[in-house]
């Protein structure tokens, strides 16, 4: 069962060949801030899934108390996360928050995608 949509890939010309980037980490805001980030968040959020090579972009509040959300992204490859993070909306949003969020965010690079059972 194939899990990527090979149609966002502008790198690869066979799956084989297919290496996708995936975001993932935890972001903090004070408890206070926390409604309002959300909010903009899910601005940014509906049109980065919507930019070329974007697969998947979510964040869940994982500690309300603690203002801590996890966050989890995937894109076709790096050119595509490159295009979001130079984009106007999501350079607004960092110089926005970037005062009063802080996180822990990785990227990787991953190969041979397959369902969660097959070995």
């Amino acid at each position: 069962m194939a899990l990527i949509d090979w149609q966002y890939s502008r790198r690869a010309s066979k799956p084989e060949e297919y290496v996708l980037i995936i975001v993932t980490g935890y972001m903090h805001v004070e408890r206070a801030d926390l409604a309002q980030f959300l909010r903009d968040l899910q601005v940014l959020a509906s049109a980065t899934r919507q930019r070329v090579g974007n697969i998947s972009y979510d964040a869940a509040v994982d500690d309300p108390q603690a203002g801590r959300l996890l966050i989890s992204e995937r894109w076709s490859d790096q050119s595509a996360l490159s295009a979001h993070l130079d984009a106007p909306d999501t350079v607004a949003f960092v110089r926005r928050w970037q005062e009063r969020m802080r996180g822990q965010i990785r990227k990787y690079d991953a190969s041979n995608e397959r369902d969660l059972t097959e070995v």
